[in-house]
């Protein structure tokens, strides 16, 4: 038989409410679909199971992860044609269905379903995806995690899993910059250009002199403490949870002649204790500390800073929940991506920030730049990709492309954003160290 792919499309109209907006292609080579554009590849039977035992983002996303989810074509053209159907329908409902864990796959997609007709799509989808087993999650890929969320130890767990993939892997993706962050595009920019820009401007809206103190939290491989150093004569302490970066960014530093002026730890940023710093950068890591510990965060750098010390925060933001108490993480990032991570609404973390004592003076959005940023981290994946699959995995790599493509087109969409806001710690008689025309920092 070779009509699985026309009873596919059959069964996802009819549960989705909507036309199938890309042509899809089943394992038995058949094909249903409008015609043209890329088109979703289900190489595998077992792809159906993943899907039904774990209806929503993540069983697309193991599916995907095991190679039986393809595409053939444009994967952003793709993504953009079923966004609406993943962040506008199924997820919203899926998110808030508080069902078992290990809930029978059918029963639990039957749950989200009230009509008779959506019922029988269901059983013919199980039918479709005989013979009935629960697969297991490909388990080289999805992160490990103990202990409670957010401690010292489960944090340096989550940062490994993300970011101790393999320092050669992330030079292929990143590029020479070796940043990991929202780049600062101007027409014509390279990804270089951007990343060095962006860094620059971070020194800027600190007003780095010559022989201060910079802590840079979560330095990466360590651009920012480089850059700083060299271009600003400051004095850097740069912190990372990861070791393989700390390795990495110490012989960037060697090479460079900066040993005397930056210095990098394996150290969580709670363990700082050797304040002050005249003033605090912390580019892309505060999305890992979690709305409960935000305020306790922001205290512990508040603390580390003197009267008219500056702090740069640059985060990554969601649009606020109709019900916050309903938010979680996505499932698919949370379990492969970002262990454990967590996005606030920009207006948490200024309200956060200006509790523990600084007063924000500069906020600014971001968000399209970090589409250019994260389509050109693509692009290199893909030119890369026989040399990224050989050092990590085929499931590794595959994780990175699909998630940096559905990020690019969540900036893009303006369901992310990501701001860079500037603080102070206030001084006693009220001044801010500031100049009286902020933005001085220029386009």
């Amino acid at each position: 038989m070779t009509d699985a792919a026309p009873r596919l499309a059959a069964l996802a109209e009819t549960l989705l409410g909507a036309p199938l907006p890309v042509r899809i292609r089943a394992w038995d080579g058949s094909e249903a679909g409008p015609p043209g554009g890329p088109v979703l590849v289900i190489a595998r039977r077992r792809a159906l199971r993943r899907i039904l035992w774990k209806p929503g983002e993540l069983g697309l996303a193991r599916a995907w992860v095991a190679g039986e989810v393809t595409v053939d074509g444009d994967l952003f053209e793709l993504l953009g044609r079923v966004a609406g159907l993943l962040w506008e329908r199924e997820p919203a409902a899926v998110r808030r269905t508080h069902l078992p864990e290990r809930a029978a796959g059918a029963a639990r997609t039957a749950a989200l379903l009230r009509d008779p007709d959506a019922r029988a799509a269901v059983r013919e989808l199980v039918t479709l995806a005989r013979p009935w087993s629960p697969p297991a999650p490909p388990p080289e890929e999805a992160s490990r995690r103990g202990g409670p969320a957010h401690s010292k130890n489960r944090d340096r767990q989550a940062i490994s899993h993300h970011y101790d993939v393999g320092n050669e892997f992330y030079e292929r993706v990143l590029g020479p910059s070796m940043v990991y962050s929202c780049a600062y595009w101007s027409p014509g920019s390279t990804l270089e250009r951007a990343q060095r820009d962006k860094l620059d401007l971070v020194c800027r809206k600190l007003g780095l002199r010559p022989g201060e103190r910079l802590l840079d939290v979560g330095c990466g491989w360590g651009s920012m403490a480089l850059h700083a150093a060299r271009e600003y004569d400051v004095h850097v302490t740069g912190i990372t949870l990861s070791r393989e970066q700390a390795v990495y960014a110490r012989k960037r530093i060697a090479e460079e002649g900066l040993a005397d002026r930056v210095d990098i730890r394996v150290q969580d940023y709670r363990d700082v204790k050797d304040g002050p710093y005249d003033a605090i950068s912390s580019i892309g890591m505060a999305e890992h500390v979690g709305a409960e510990r935000y305020r306790g965060y922001a205290r512990t750098l508040h603390a580390l800073l003197p009267p008219g010390g500056r702090l740069l925060n640059h985060q990554i933001a969601r649009r606020p929940e109709p019900d916050e108490e309903a938010y979680r993480m996505d499932e698919f990032i949370d379990a492969y991506v970002f262990p454990d991570g967590e996005l606030s609404p920009l207006g948490s973390t200024v309200g956060e920030l200006e509790r523990a004592g600084f007063e924000v003076r500069d906020v600014e959005a971001l968000r399209e730049h970090y589409g250019l940023t994260l389509r050109a981290w693509v692009a290199r994946l893909e030119r890369h990709w026989d040399e990224c699959v050989r050092l990590t995995s085929p499931g590794r790599a595959r994780v990175w492309r699909l998630y940096m493509a559905a990020s690019a087109l969540g900036f893009e969409r303006g369901r992310l954003g990501v701001n860079q806001v500037l603080a102070v710690r206030p001084s006693g008689a009220g001044e801010s160290g500031l100049p009286l025309r902020l933005r001085t920092w220029g386009a």
